[in-house]
């Protein structure tokens, strides 16, 4: 065991998977927890010593950080939250570890057609685009796949019907290396049991 999660402040509920940088440091998020109760971005050291890199407040930066985090090439984290922010359904940032600033890159719930509430986390390709899935929202209630250029502009790539493609996808998206976006829904498909999915952007 390299940390136990106590109570508040340093965070409870790791629901999601750690990353890991070149020197072994373990980045993830919490739930709850934090002095607001609003979950945490924390880092761990080869040591097993804990570091609360954030503490989400709600609004603006969002609150209950439910997946994990990406990193692109200079070391950036990204994440969502699946609540809080400007309109209370989540939000994408972005986190630098150098200056320990949090940006939010956008508030979802401006327009329920983009989707609103991400659970799962995003993937970066080589222009900076960044991509990932609402659980709710979109045109049929039941999800998105989005993407959220350089310049902050989101566009919905798909919204789930509730029907045979899928609806509620809860994880992120496996980006492949030919552009391809994969994913799952919960519910959905032929049988109502969820989908495995390929879309290209």
């Amino acid at each position: 065991m390299l940390y136990s999660f106590g109570f508040d402040p340093d965070g409870n509920f790791p629901t999601a998977p750690v990353l890991r940088d070149p020197r072994g440091n373990l980045y993830g998020t919490t739930q709850i927890g934090g002095l607001a109760g609003f979950g945490t971005v924390y880092k761990v050291s080869p040591s097993g010593s804990e570091l609360i890199l954030h503490e989400f407040t709600g609004n603006p930066d969002g609150a209950s950080p439910v997946a994990g985090l990406s990193r692109d090439t200079q070391g950036i984290l990204y994440g969502t939250t699946a609540g809080g922010g400007a309109n209370n359904q989540g939000t994408v940032y972005n986190f630098e570890i150098a200056t320990g600033i949090l940006t939010v890159l956008h508030n979802f719930g401006e327009n329920s057609s983009d989707g609103v509430k991400p659970f799962g986390g995003v993937v970066l390709d080589g222009a900076g685009n960044i991509y990932g899935t609402t659980y709710n929202g979109g045109l049929s209630g039941c999800g998105t796949v989005f993407k959220l250029d350089s310049a902050g502009q989101l566009t919905n790539l798909h919204s789930f019907s509730c029907g045979s493609d899928g609806q509620f996808p809860t994880a992120g998206l496996f980006l492949g290396p030919s552009g391809s976006l994969f994913g799952t829904t919960i519910e959905g498909g032929i049988y109502g049991g969820g989908v495995v999915f390929q879309l290209k952007p």
